[in-house]
Protein backbone atom coordinates (compact mmCIF):
# COMPACT_ATOMS: atom_id res chain seq x y z
CA UNK A 1 0.00 0.00 0.00
CA UNK A 2 1.25 3.48 -0.87
CA UNK A 3 1.80 5.76 2.15
CA UNK A 4 -0.58 8.62 2.91
CA UNK A 5 0.42 12.18 2.07
CA UNK A 6 3.41 13.28 4.13
CA UNK A 7 1.70 16.37 5.56
CA UNK A 8 -0.86 14.18 7.36
CA UNK A 9 1.85 13.32 9.86
CA UNK A 10 1.45 16.88 11.16
CA UNK A 11 -2.31 16.51 11.74
CA UNK A 12 -2.86 15.64 15.43
CA UNK A 13 -5.14 12.91 16.71
CA UNK A 14 -8.45 14.22 18.05
CA UNK A 15 -8.16 13.20 21.70
CA UNK A 16 -11.83 14.06 22.34
CA UNK A 17 -12.95 11.37 19.92
CA UNK A 18 -10.30 9.01 21.24
CA UNK A 19 -11.56 9.08 24.85
CA UNK A 20 -15.24 9.24 23.84
CA UNK A 21 -15.05 6.21 21.58
CA UNK A 22 -13.28 4.32 24.36
CA UNK A 23 -16.17 5.24 26.67
CA UNK A 24 -18.80 4.21 24.12
CA UNK A 25 -17.10 0.82 23.90
CA UNK A 26 -17.51 0.39 27.66
CA UNK A 27 -21.21 -0.07 28.55
CA UNK A 28 -22.36 1.91 31.55
CA UNK A 29 -19.78 4.66 31.23
CA UNK A 30 -20.70 8.22 32.15
CA UNK A 31 -19.68 10.27 29.12
CA UNK A 32 -18.73 13.87 29.99
CA UNK A 33 -16.21 14.17 27.18
CA UNK A 34 -18.28 15.27 24.20
CA UNK A 35 -20.57 18.22 23.56
CA UNK A 36 -23.74 16.41 22.50
CA UNK A 37 -26.96 18.24 23.49
CA UNK A 38 -29.21 15.90 25.46
CA UNK A 39 -32.73 17.18 24.73
CA UNK A 40 -34.95 15.75 21.97
CA UNK A 41 -35.06 17.94 18.88
CA UNK A 42 -38.13 20.18 18.71
CA UNK A 43 -41.02 18.55 16.87
CA UNK A 44 -41.53 21.38 14.34
CA UNK A 45 -37.90 21.02 13.21
CA UNK A 46 -38.24 17.27 12.70
CA UNK A 47 -41.55 17.79 10.87
CA UNK A 48 -39.89 20.21 8.44
CA UNK A 49 -37.24 17.64 7.56
CA UNK A 50 -39.87 14.89 7.18
CA UNK A 51 -41.99 17.09 4.93
CA UNK A 52 -39.02 17.74 2.65
CA UNK A 53 -38.43 13.99 2.34
CA UNK A 54 -42.12 13.24 1.77
CA UNK A 55 -42.34 15.69 -1.12
CA UNK A 56 -39.03 14.32 -2.47
CA UNK A 57 -37.26 17.65 -2.05
CA UNK A 58 -33.91 15.90 -2.28
CA UNK A 59 -32.32 17.60 -5.28
CA UNK A 60 -29.33 19.89 -5.48
CA UNK A 61 -29.72 23.32 -3.96
CA UNK A 62 -27.64 26.38 -4.91
CA UNK A 63 -24.05 26.10 -3.71
CA UNK A 64 -24.65 28.74 -1.05
CA UNK A 65 -27.92 27.23 0.13
CA UNK A 66 -31.69 27.70 -0.16
CA UNK A 67 -32.50 31.44 -0.40
CA UNK A 68 -35.07 31.24 2.41
CA UNK A 69 -32.45 29.80 4.78
CA UNK A 70 -29.87 32.42 3.87
CA UNK A 71 -32.50 35.08 4.55
CA UNK A 72 -33.36 33.45 7.89
CA UNK A 73 -29.71 33.45 8.97
CA UNK A 74 -29.32 37.10 7.97
CA UNK A 75 -32.48 38.04 9.87
CA UNK A 76 -31.36 36.17 12.98
CA UNK A 77 -27.96 37.85 12.86
CA UNK A 78 -29.60 41.29 12.55
CA UNK A 79 -31.92 40.57 15.47
CA UNK A 80 -29.10 39.26 17.66
CA UNK A 81 -26.37 41.77 16.83
CA UNK A 82 -28.28 44.81 15.61
CA UNK A 83 -26.44 44.81 12.30
CA UNK A 84 -28.14 44.02 9.03
CA UNK A 85 -26.23 41.89 6.51
CA UNK A 86 -27.18 41.04 2.95
CA UNK A 87 -28.25 37.38 2.60
CA UNK A 88 -25.82 37.09 -0.33
CA UNK A 89 -23.04 37.00 2.27
CA UNK A 90 -24.51 33.89 3.95
CA UNK A 91 -23.25 30.43 2.94
CA UNK A 92 -25.01 27.33 4.22
CA UNK A 93 -22.39 24.81 5.37
CA UNK A 94 -22.24 21.25 6.66
CA UNK A 95 -21.84 22.49 10.22
CA UNK A 96 -19.44 25.16 11.41
CA UNK A 97 -16.52 22.79 10.78
CA UNK A 98 -17.12 22.82 7.04
CA UNK A 99 -17.41 26.59 7.24
CA UNK A 100 -13.94 26.76 8.81
CA UNK A 101 -12.58 24.45 6.11
CA UNK A 102 -14.26 26.51 3.39
CA UNK A 103 -12.62 29.72 4.59
CA UNK A 104 -9.19 28.18 5.05
CA UNK A 105 -9.36 26.43 1.66
CA UNK A 106 -10.17 29.78 0.08
CA UNK A 107 -7.51 31.88 1.82
CA UNK A 108 -4.47 29.77 2.65
CA UNK A 109 -1.37 29.02 0.59
CA UNK A 110 1.08 26.26 1.57
CA UNK A 111 3.29 27.50 4.39
CA UNK A 112 0.96 30.31 5.47
CA UNK A 113 0.66 30.70 9.22
CA UNK A 114 -2.63 30.72 11.11
CA UNK A 115 -2.95 32.02 14.66
CA UNK A 116 -5.13 29.64 16.69
CA UNK A 117 -6.01 29.67 20.40
CA UNK A 118 -4.07 27.43 22.81
CA UNK A 119 -6.14 25.92 24.40
CA UNK A 120 -8.54 25.81 21.47
CA UNK A 121 -10.80 23.43 19.61
CA UNK A 122 -8.62 20.69 18.04
CA UNK A 123 -9.96 20.91 14.49
CA UNK A 124 -8.49 24.42 14.18
CA UNK A 125 -5.00 22.90 14.05
CA UNK A 126 -6.17 19.80 12.19
CA UNK A 127 -7.76 21.79 9.36
CA UNK A 128 -4.77 24.12 9.01
CA UNK A 129 -2.46 21.11 8.75
CA UNK A 130 -4.65 19.39 6.17
CA UNK A 131 -4.28 22.45 3.95
CA UNK A 132 -0.46 22.48 4.09
CA UNK A 133 -0.44 25.60 6.28
CA UNK A 134 1.12 26.08 9.72
CA UNK A 135 -0.88 26.45 12.95
CA UNK A 136 0.68 28.85 15.45
CA UNK A 137 -0.87 28.73 18.90
CA UNK A 138 -1.42 31.97 20.78
CA UNK A 139 -1.47 31.46 24.55
CA UNK A 140 -4.56 31.62 26.72
CA UNK A 141 -3.09 31.43 30.20
CA UNK A 142 -4.74 30.65 33.55
CA UNK A 143 -3.25 33.76 35.16
CA UNK A 144 -5.05 35.91 32.59
CA UNK A 145 -8.38 34.11 32.91
CA UNK A 146 -7.62 32.23 29.67
CA UNK A 147 -8.11 35.44 27.68
CA UNK A 148 -5.73 36.47 24.87
CA UNK A 149 -3.28 39.33 25.38
CA UNK A 150 -2.95 41.65 22.41
CA UNK A 151 0.79 42.17 22.98
CA UNK A 152 1.50 38.43 23.02
CA UNK A 153 -0.55 37.90 19.88
CA UNK A 154 1.24 40.72 18.09
CA UNK A 155 4.64 39.18 18.85
CA UNK A 156 3.61 35.99 17.02
CA UNK A 157 2.73 37.74 13.75
CA UNK A 158 5.24 37.25 10.93
CA UNK A 159 5.34 37.96 7.21
CA UNK A 160 3.68 34.52 6.70
CA UNK A 161 0.75 35.14 9.06
CA UNK A 162 -2.47 35.13 7.05
CA UNK A 163 -5.34 34.40 9.38
CA UNK A 164 -6.45 34.85 13.01
CA UNK A 165 -8.92 32.36 14.51
CA UNK A 166 -11.12 33.61 17.37
CA UNK A 167 -13.55 31.58 19.48
CA UNK A 168 -15.96 33.18 21.94
CA UNK A 169 -17.76 31.67 23.78
CA UNK A 170 -14.83 29.30 23.96
CA UNK A 171 -14.78 25.58 23.50
CA UNK A 172 -13.19 24.19 25.71
CA UNK A 173 -12.92 27.03 28.22
CA UNK A 174 -16.34 28.58 28.56
CA UNK A 175 -14.59 31.98 28.47
CA UNK A 176 -16.30 34.92 26.76
CA UNK A 177 -14.55 37.93 25.22
CA UNK A 178 -15.64 41.40 26.34
CA UNK A 179 -16.69 43.98 23.75
CA UNK A 180 -13.49 45.92 24.40
CA UNK A 181 -11.23 42.91 23.86
CA UNK A 182 -13.18 41.88 20.76
CA UNK A 183 -12.73 45.33 19.26
CA UNK A 184 -9.00 45.27 20.04
CA UNK A 185 -8.62 41.89 18.34
CA UNK A 186 -10.30 43.15 15.16
CA UNK A 187 -8.12 46.26 15.24
CA UNK A 188 -5.04 44.03 15.58
CA UNK A 189 -6.12 42.14 12.45
CA UNK A 190 -6.63 45.42 10.62
CA UNK A 191 -3.17 46.70 11.58
CA UNK A 192 -1.52 43.60 10.21
CA UNK A 193 -3.87 42.96 7.27
CA UNK A 194 -5.03 39.59 8.59
CA UNK A 195 -8.23 37.75 7.83
CA UNK A 196 -10.32 36.70 10.85
CA UNK A 197 -12.42 33.60 11.38
CA UNK A 198 -14.76 33.93 14.34
CA UNK A 199 -16.06 30.55 15.54
CA UNK A 200 -19.37 31.37 17.23
CA UNK A 201 -20.85 27.89 17.66
CA UNK A 202 -21.99 28.71 21.21
CA UNK A 203 -23.23 32.26 20.63
CA UNK A 204 -26.70 31.37 21.99
CA UNK A 205 -25.33 30.24 25.36
CA UNK A 206 -23.86 32.86 27.66
CA UNK A 207 -24.50 33.39 31.37
CA UNK A 208 -25.09 36.98 32.52
CA UNK A 209 -22.66 38.42 29.97
CA UNK A 210 -23.34 39.37 26.33
CA UNK A 211 -21.92 37.59 23.31
CA UNK A 212 -20.18 40.14 21.09
CA UNK A 213 -19.40 39.14 17.52
CA UNK A 214 -16.12 40.44 16.01
CA UNK A 215 -18.12 41.25 12.87
CA UNK A 216 -19.69 44.11 14.84
CA UNK A 217 -16.37 45.94 14.53
CA UNK A 218 -15.66 44.95 10.93
CA UNK A 219 -15.81 47.22 7.91
CA UNK A 220 -18.61 46.82 5.39
CA UNK A 221 -16.83 47.79 2.20
CA UNK A 222 -16.12 45.40 -0.70
CA UNK A 223 -13.01 43.27 -0.66
CA UNK A 224 -10.11 45.15 -2.17
CA UNK A 225 -11.35 48.57 -1.08
CA UNK A 226 -9.84 50.72 1.63
CA UNK A 227 -12.58 49.70 4.05
CA UNK A 228 -12.76 46.03 3.07
CA UNK A 229 -14.24 43.63 5.58
CA UNK A 230 -12.00 40.88 6.92
CA UNK A 231 -14.17 38.89 9.38
CA UNK A 232 -15.74 35.52 8.53
CA UNK A 233 -18.32 34.31 11.07
CA UNK A 234 -18.86 30.54 11.44
CA UNK A 235 -22.20 29.51 12.95
CA UNK A 236 -23.94 26.22 13.55
CA UNK A 237 -27.35 24.85 14.46
CA UNK A 238 -25.72 21.76 15.97
CA UNK A 239 -25.43 23.13 19.49
CA UNK A 240 -28.18 25.75 19.46
CA UNK A 241 -30.93 23.35 18.37
CA UNK A 242 -29.41 19.91 19.05
CA UNK A 243 -28.90 19.13 15.34
CA UNK A 244 -25.38 17.71 15.55
CA UNK A 245 -26.05 14.86 13.12
CA UNK A 246 -27.86 16.94 10.49
CA UNK A 247 -24.60 18.81 9.76
CA UNK A 248 -26.07 22.22 9.20
CA UNK A 249 -24.44 25.58 9.83
CA UNK A 250 -23.71 28.89 8.15
CA UNK A 251 -20.79 31.08 7.23
CA UNK A 252 -21.14 34.85 7.00
CA UNK A 253 -18.47 36.20 4.66
CA UNK A 254 -17.19 39.70 3.90
CA UNK A 255 -18.89 41.32 0.92
CA UNK A 256 -17.35 40.52 -2.45
CA UNK A 257 -16.27 36.95 -1.67
CA UNK A 258 -19.26 35.30 -3.35
CA UNK A 259 -17.69 34.10 -6.65
CA UNK A 260 -14.68 32.39 -5.11
CA UNK A 261 -16.68 30.84 -2.24
CA UNK A 262 -19.20 29.37 -4.70
CA UNK A 263 -16.33 27.72 -6.57
CA UNK A 264 -14.79 26.24 -3.44
CA UNK A 265 -18.19 25.00 -2.23
CA UNK A 266 -18.72 23.23 -5.54
CA UNK A 267 -15.33 21.53 -5.23
CA UNK A 268 -15.95 20.32 -1.67
CA UNK A 269 -19.57 19.51 -0.83
CA UNK A 270 -21.44 21.12 -3.79
CA UNK A 271 -24.32 21.88 -1.42
CA UNK A 272 -25.74 20.83 1.93
CA UNK A 273 -28.56 18.27 2.20
CA UNK A 274 -31.91 19.83 1.30
CA UNK A 275 -33.93 18.27 4.16
CA UNK A 276 -31.35 19.54 6.64
CA UNK A 277 -31.73 23.03 5.22
CA UNK A 278 -35.52 22.92 5.58
CA UNK A 279 -35.08 21.75 9.17
CA UNK A 280 -32.79 24.74 9.73
CA UNK A 281 -35.38 27.17 8.34
CA UNK A 282 -37.93 25.79 10.79
CA UNK A 283 -35.43 26.04 13.65
CA UNK A 284 -34.54 29.67 12.96
CA UNK A 285 -38.05 30.94 12.20
CA UNK A 286 -40.13 28.81 14.56
CA UNK A 287 -40.59 28.67 18.36
CA UNK A 288 -37.38 29.10 20.38
CA UNK A 289 -38.41 27.08 23.46
CA UNK A 290 -35.61 24.56 22.87
CA UNK A 291 -32.95 27.27 23.11
CA UNK A 292 -34.37 28.79 26.29
CA UNK A 293 -34.79 25.39 27.96
CA UNK A 294 -31.28 24.31 27.00
CA UNK A 295 -29.70 27.51 28.29
CA UNK A 296 -31.39 27.13 31.66
CA UNK A 297 -30.39 23.45 31.86
CA UNK A 298 -26.76 24.26 31.07
CA UNK A 299 -26.78 26.98 33.74
CA UNK A 300 -28.14 24.51 36.31
CA UNK A 301 -25.51 21.93 35.31
CA UNK A 302 -22.74 24.52 35.43
CA UNK A 303 -23.69 25.49 38.97
CA UNK A 304 -24.09 21.85 40.06
CA UNK A 305 -20.71 20.91 38.59
CA UNK A 306 -19.07 23.93 40.22
CA UNK A 307 -20.47 22.86 43.60
CA UNK A 308 -19.01 19.36 43.25
CA UNK A 309 -15.61 20.62 42.13
CA UNK A 310 -15.55 23.13 44.98
CA UNK A 311 -16.32 20.38 47.49
CA UNK A 312 -13.38 18.39 46.08
CA UNK A 313 -11.14 21.50 46.17
CA UNK A 314 -10.52 21.16 42.42
CA UNK A 315 -9.83 24.55 40.78
CA UNK A 316 -11.88 25.45 37.70
CA UNK A 317 -12.62 28.35 35.38
CA UNK A 318 -16.05 29.83 36.08
CA UNK A 319 -17.77 29.39 32.71
CA UNK A 320 -19.44 32.47 31.24
CA UNK A 321 -20.59 30.72 28.09
CA UNK A 322 -20.84 27.48 26.05
CA UNK A 323 -21.62 24.31 28.01
CA UNK A 324 -18.27 23.17 29.37
CA UNK A 325 -16.33 23.52 32.60
CA UNK A 326 -12.53 23.67 32.51
CA UNK A 327 -11.02 22.03 35.59
CA UNK A 328 -7.49 21.59 36.96
CA UNK A 329 -6.59 17.97 37.81
CA UNK A 330 -2.83 18.49 37.82
CA UNK A 331 -2.72 17.13 41.39
CA UNK A 332 -3.31 13.63 39.98
CA UNK A 333 -2.39 13.76 36.28
CA UNK A 334 1.40 13.99 36.88
CA UNK A 335 2.14 15.79 33.62
CA UNK A 336 0.18 13.33 31.43
CA UNK A 337 -3.47 14.27 31.55
CA UNK A 338 -4.23 12.25 28.41
CA UNK A 339 -2.97 9.08 30.03
CA UNK A 340 -4.69 9.93 33.32
CA UNK A 341 -8.05 10.45 31.54
CA UNK A 342 -7.85 6.94 30.09
CA UNK A 343 -6.96 5.48 33.48
CA UNK A 344 -9.82 7.39 35.08
CA UNK A 345 -12.19 5.93 32.49
CA UNK A 346 -10.87 2.41 33.10
CA UNK A 347 -11.08 2.70 36.89
CA UNK A 348 -14.15 4.90 37.41
CA UNK A 349 -16.12 4.49 34.13
CA UNK A 350 -16.21 8.26 33.58
CA UNK A 351 -14.95 9.95 30.40
CA UNK A 352 -13.67 13.53 30.46
CA UNK A 353 -11.79 15.27 27.66
CA UNK A 354 -8.06 15.69 28.43
CA UNK A 355 -6.89 19.29 28.22
CA UNK A 356 -4.09 18.37 25.82
CA UNK A 357 -6.77 17.70 23.21
CA UNK A 358 -6.93 21.49 22.97
CA UNK A 359 -3.25 22.42 23.06
CA UNK A 360 -0.13 22.31 25.19
CA UNK A 361 -1.46 24.78 27.78
CA UNK A 362 -4.24 22.26 28.46
CA UNK A 363 -1.79 19.92 30.20
CA UNK A 364 -3.15 19.17 33.67
CA UNK A 365 -6.69 20.31 32.81
CA UNK A 366 -9.86 18.55 31.69
CA UNK A 367 -12.97 19.70 29.86
CA UNK A 368 -16.27 18.62 31.38
CA UNK A 369 -19.37 18.66 29.16
CA UNK A 370 -22.45 20.10 30.91
CA UNK A 371 -25.05 19.16 28.34
CA UNK A 372 -26.27 15.77 29.64
CA UNK A 373 -28.44 14.79 32.59
CA UNK A 374 -27.69 16.55 35.86
CA UNK A 375 -27.84 13.46 38.08
CA UNK A 376 -25.46 11.44 35.93
CA UNK A 377 -23.07 14.37 35.56
CA UNK A 378 -22.92 14.96 39.31
CA UNK A 379 -22.32 11.26 39.94
CA UNK A 380 -19.48 11.22 37.43
CA UNK A 381 -17.82 14.30 38.90
CA UNK A 382 -18.03 12.94 42.44
CA UNK A 383 -15.69 10.17 41.30
CA UNK A 384 -12.92 12.67 40.59
CA UNK A 385 -10.04 12.47 43.12
CA UNK A 386 -10.16 15.32 45.62
CA UNK A 387 -7.25 17.72 45.98
CA UNK A 388 -5.54 17.37 49.34
CA UNK A 389 -5.56 20.60 51.38
CA UNK A 390 -2.18 22.35 51.43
Amino acid sequence: MQPAAAHLANVPVNQIREITQAAWARPGSIVLSIGEPGFPVARHILDAARSALKRDDTNYTPNAGIPALREAVANRYAATHGRRIDPSRVYVTAGAQQGLHLVMSTLLNPGDEVLIPNPGYPTFAMTVGLLHAVPVGYPLRPENGFQPKIAELEQLITSRTRLLVLNSPSNPLGAVFSAELTRELVELAERHQLWVISDECYEAFTYDVPHVSPARFDADGPVGGSTAGRVFTALTLSKTYGLTGLRIGALIAPAGMEPVLNNVMEATVSCVSGPSQYAAIAALTGPQDYVRTSLEHYRINRDAAAAVLTSLRIPFLDAQGAFYLWADVSHVSNGDVRGWAHRFLAEQAVAVAPGTAFGSIGEGWIRIALCGGTTEMVEGLRRLPARTPV
